[in-house]
């Protein structure tokens, strides 16, 4: 080997032992793996919209054959998954028996909320098709909108959120960013029949809660106005820093709705580009 590569195997490797800020992850408990999750979201997708995606001609016995396949299949990975960020920086000769059953069961539980959720993402769908004359039908929503892409997988990661899961959710939202450019933390609430219209560089904060039959375009900014710190300088964390949307509100591209005590009264209309605290 090259005698640079070498000196700089060697500084690699030292620089390992000696971080201030550790930036890895050695002699610890395996990390979910982010293959694996995108995996997981692909198999929800198809279970979530049978037909559209994955496996076509589906139908009668062969339905339920596929179906029970891929649900045992991401019962099984789901279950892994979720095992591992329980056991996130915990020491490898630690018991960690009861994440496992933990696991199984939070992978039971997501698995068994789908039927819930095919029924509210309907509502998603439906909200898309009634406020944009440019939808053609409902296939062409499920199979190209960025927006309900992006809104699916936020209803997914919400779940494994509120159960307490750490790392999956945000594994599943960043993935959703990175690929429709809608960026929702998975912390926020959202109700039903909700549509964001074209979507690029939405913004949705962890603390922001949403109500039903809400539709958002473009650029649009559900933010925090400021970070409040302690006497040491510290964030000061696990407050509401983002804004109440109530049902019926439609917000224009590019607005930016700040901070914590900032409620949109039912039926508003905000214009484009506007900023509102």
């Amino acid at each position: 080997m090259d005698e640079k590569v070498t000196r700089a195997t060697d500084a690699l490797l030292e620089s390992y032992n000696s971080d201030g800020i550790k930036i890895h992850h050695l002699d610890r408990r395996p990390l979910p793996s982010h293959a694996e999750i995108i995996r997981v979201l692909i198999a929800s997708h198809e279970l979530l919209f049978p037909g559209y995606i994955g496996a076509q001609g589906l139908t009668g016995e062969s339905l339920r054959l596929h179906t029970e396949s891929r649900m045992a299949w991401l019962y099984e990975v789901l279950t892994e998954q979720i095992g591992r960020a329980l056991n996130h920086g915990k020491e490898l000769s630690e018991d960690c028996c009861s994440n496992a059953r933990q696991a199984a069961e939070c992978a039971a539980d997501f698995i068994a909320a789908f039927p819930a959720l095919r029924q509210t993402l309907a509502t998603d769908v439906q909200a898309a098709y009634d406020e944009d004359p440019a939808a053609t039908c409902l296939d062409e929503i499920i199979f190209s909108y960025p927006g309900l892409y992006a809104v699916m997988v936020y209803r997914l990661a919400h779940h494994l959120h509120r159960a307490g899961i750490p790392l999956l959710p945000r594994i599943m939202t960043e993935h959703a960013h990175h690929r429709t450019g809608i960026d929702i933390h998975p912390g926020t609430e959202i109700g039903s029949s909700f549509f964001v219209d074209h979507g690029t560089g939405v913004v949705i904060g962890s603390t922001a809660v949403i109500g039903n039959n809400v539709k958002i375009y473009q650029g649009v900014t559900l933010g925090a106005f400021s970070f409040d710190r302690d006497a040491a300088g510290r964030l000061i964390r696990n407050t509401k820093r983002h804004p109440t949307i109530e049902d019926d509100v439609v917000i224009y591209a590019g607005a930016s709705v700040l901070g914590g005590d900032t409620v949109i009264g039912r039926g508003s209309v905000i214009g484009g580009n506007v900023w509102l605290t």
